[in-house]
């Protein structure tokens, strides 16, 4: 039987742990003054009540008889409880009206898509932005770290998750141990926020507006504490601070890691990366002939920029807007949801396919062409010069088709509840991959706002599917995970 007390001990823990996060918001308010005081207080206050009472109902949990349906419970309420508890300061402090709205504004954020209901968010207090920009932060580290960090204690169960995050093709066990490898992760995520935060506070933006963008840029995320997002400042420099940390977040981190600690070798030669740099220029190149061709920019500097943001933006899954690209015309709709489909690296904190599942898809898809003139051939798929095990290439066909599956039910789902055709399909894509924007009303200019509440649910759904890679949560769904 699956072992609930256990469930229940490690939801309190992650409860009394997440208390710490609510209080630096509540500390943001305190500062700044505004009403939003107290709804943190309460919260908080809520949140650790509610931990310390999961701990003690779990406090003798047997620890030993905890495995797979265990972690993928234990992740998969957390995330949901999270975006639940989270969504109080915006609920008791009335900045959001109604528990649909709050709900899927706090799913957005600790999910990193960075889909938004708020209509006037320069209209909300210090304490609820920084609040956004943190559920972020915690989003982007969560993905990589938490179920290694948080949950060592499930032995192979914690690294089987991991791995199936990243398929064994892009991550490397640099340590022994999963929570050394963990501890080492974090601390390069957090060396990365305070580099970004320490560059985009030296250009235009104040302290505040900078801590806010380096959360939400490092993670991926794209909530900004602005209604124009990073557009507001019509900064060179602040658009290209932005583009290199949103692809650095894009990248795998732990090649970071190396890099970082003095093997550069192994962060250059990993062929994920590559791809990924090239696949990234050779669109940004295109957009910017199409807008030169079209007139919609006239100078070749700011063609090629505003061209590279928002290739970058879209496949990183960030989200961030300087120019509303659905006046681009339906040639750049077409990239842009290639680029959504496909999005970053493995082992990083876009959401998404991931470059490296692309990789081998496509190799594969060569090698098939070759069996057609050589039948009897034998040709592996290979990546950083090892041979992809032909299991780890049927499951990379299986999460693809999967995937494709999710996004064309999704889409007759939205339709069904209302939404015009050309958001749906943004809708669907944009939840599942965790990108943001979309197309139509919910494109880089709009938001969510006027979406039935069932679709804000369903898409609240899908945000927590894709983050936590499909197969995490469909298979919670299937009647054989709960079978003894």
């Amino acid at each position: 039987m699956i072992n609930i007390r256990f469930i229940i001990k490690m939801l309190g823990l992650m409860f009394l742990l997440e208390t710490f996060f609510m209080l630096m918001a509540t500390g943001v308010a305190f500062l700044y003054k505004g009403d939003d005081f107290y709804p943190f207080l309460i919260s908080t206050g809520i949140i650790f009540g509610s931990g310390l009472l999961f701990y003690l109902i779990g406090r003798k949990a047997d620890e030993y008889n905890a495995g797979r349906r265990e972690g993928m419970l234990t992740v998969a309420l957390t995330w949901v409880l999270f975006s639940f508890f989270g969504m109080l300061p915006f609920y008791l402090g009335g900045y959001v009206d109604n528990i649909t709205d709050a709900y899927f504004e706090t799913i957005s954020g600790f999910t990193t898509t960075g889909s938004s209901i708020l209509t006037d968010i320069e209209a909300m207090p210090h304490g609820i932005l920084f609040w956004r920009s943190l559920t972020q932060w915690q989003g982007g580290i969560g993905i990589i770290v938490f179920t290694v960090a948080l949950m060592p204690i499930f032995g192979g169960g914690a690294a089987q998750l991991f791995d199936a995050e990243t398929p064994g093709i892009t991550h490397e066990r640099f340590r022994p141990r999963v929570t050394q490898v963990a501890k080492r992760l974090s601390g390069v995520y957090i060396f990365l926020t305070l580099i970004v935060i320490g560059l985009l506070w030296a250009g235009p933006m104040d302290l505040f507006d900078a801590v806010n963008h380096g959360l939400t840029t490092i993670a991926t995320g794209g909530y900004s504490t602005k209604n124009a997002s990073i557009g507001h400042w019509h900064s060179a420099y602040i658009e290209y601070t932005v583009i290199i940390f949103m692809f650095i977040g894009a990248t795998n981190i732990t090649l970071i890691y190396f890099l970082l600690n003095r093997q550069p070798k192994k962060f250059f030669a990993d062929e994920e990366l590559r791809w990924f740099f090239f696949f990234v220029l050779a669109i940004a190149l295109v957009v910017t002939a199409w807008l030169l061709i079209t007139s919609v920019f006239t100078d070749l500097g700011t063609s090629f920029r505003q061209a590279l943001f928002q290739v970058v933006t879209l496949i990183t899954t960030c989200g961030f807007a300087t120019e509303n690209y659905i006046s681009w015309g339906p040639f750049f709709w077409f990239i842009a949801l290639i680029l959504m489909f496909i999005c970053g690296c493995a082992g990083s904190t876009s959401g998404g396919l991931k470059m490296g599942r692309f990789v081998i898809l496509t190799k594969n898809l060569f090698n098939e062409f070759k069996k057609q003139t050589h039948p009897h051939a034998v040709i592996p798929v290979r990546m950083n010069g090892h041979v992809i095990s032909g299991e780890i290439v049927h499951r990379v066909l299986a999460f693809v088709f999967a995937y494709i599956t999710l996004i064309v039910v999704s889409c007759l789902v939205l339709a069904l509840d209302g939404m015009p055709f050309e958001d749906t399909i943004g809708a669907a894509i944009s939840a599942i991959g965790n990108i943001g924007p979309g197309l139509g009303a919910e494109g880089p200019v709009g938001n969510y706002a006027n979406v039935p509440d069932i679709s804000k649910w369903f898409l609240s759904f899908l945000m927590l599917t894709g983050r936590l890679e499909i197969f995490t949560v469909l298979t919670i769904l299937i009647p054989g995970f709960w079978k003894q």
